[in-house]
Order: C-alpha cells, then sequence, then structure tokens
C-alpha cells in the first residue's frame, strides 16, 4: 500500500513562511518575489509517496537495523517481525564473552567467545556493533549477518544507540 510520510523539510518549511512574510512585510514585496525556493517550491509535494520495496529475484536480501533507545519497543519489533514471518526473517546470533548457562545451546542463543577473541573481532573490524553490559561484551559479528542472508533470509537486527 503507498503511504505518505512528511518530508523531513516540513518542520522547515514553516520556520520559512514565517521568516519569509516577516521580511515581505518590511520590504513590501510578495513572499514569492522574496523567496520563491524556500516557501512555494515546497507547497507543491510538502509529501512524498513511499512504496514497498520489491527485491528483484536475483538480488540478495538486505539487512534491516532497528535503533531506538531503551524502552521503545524495538526488541518487539524485532521479535514480531521475526515471529509474523519466520521462513523470511532471521535475527544474527550475537557473540558474547559472558558464561553460557546450562539451558544455551552455543550458536542458538550467542556465540560464545573469550575476552581475547570478542577484542581480536573488533580490532579486525569484524564486528558490526558491539557493546558491554555488566562487564561482558556483546555484539554481532559481520559472519553472522552473512550467515543469515546466505541462508536466503532477511537478516533483522536491533540497536539501543550509547
Amino acid at each position: 500500500f503507498p503511504v505518505l510520510m512528511p518530508l523531513p523539510l516540513a518542520a522547515g518549511f514553516r520556520r520559512s513562511m514565517r521568516l519569509c512574510r516577516r521580511k515581505a512585510r518590511l520590504n513590501q514585496q510578495s513572499c514569492y518575489s522574496r523567496c520563491p525556493s524556500s516557501c512555494y517550491s515546497s507547497l507543491a509535494a510538502p509529501y512524498e509517496e513511499v512504496v514497498r520495496y520489491q527485491r528483484h529475484p536475483t538480488d540478495r536480501h538486505r539487512l534491516i537495523i532497528l535503533v531506538g533507545p531503551a524502552g521503545v519497543g524495538v526488541n518487539e519489533l524485532r521479535r514480531r517481525l521475526i515471529t509474523s514471518n519466520p521462513r523470511e526473517f532471521q535475527s544474527a546470533t550475537p557473540h558474547t564473552t559472558r558464561v553460557q548457562k546450562s539451558y544455551e545451546v552455543n550458536g542458538r542463543e550467542y556465540h560464545y567467545v573469550s575476552k581475547e577473541t570478542f577484542e581480536n573481532m573488533v580490532y579486525s573490524h569484524r564486528m558490526l556493533e558491539y557493546g558491554e553490559y555488566k562487564g561482558y561484551l556483546y555484539g554481532t559479528s559481520i559472519d553472522a549477518v552473512r550467515t543469515v542472508l546466505d541462508a536466503g533470509k532477511i537478516c533483522v537486527i536491533d540497536l539501543e544507540p550509547q
């Protein structure tokens, strides 16, 4: 379904109109003659049509990264997306330096590695993202993302900006 999304310039458009009107009153000129590019050109198309991406069968699947602060629901959005169509969407298995719990399987919940191995992956630019939590390192490797993409699925990960 086509969706209309406001352009990022919408707030700037309102500000430009106010400034232009103020300048026009001072100089007794029309707004269009004072600043046609900032005022009226955006009136013609303040919204841009967004259409669904149609992947060509020969194109590789893409990585989707959901970014948001803690508590806004990016993890839930990722989970629901994968649950809604597990044949199409999958999350990359992250790496961690924390100790494996008895019920966990290496490669399913996490790839459990030593701190030295993790740091080597960071220094050799093999980590897409990483961070520290409660003294342990966590991150998503480029190889983990490639594994999902090579399986013919769309890789979905969520990040919390630091």
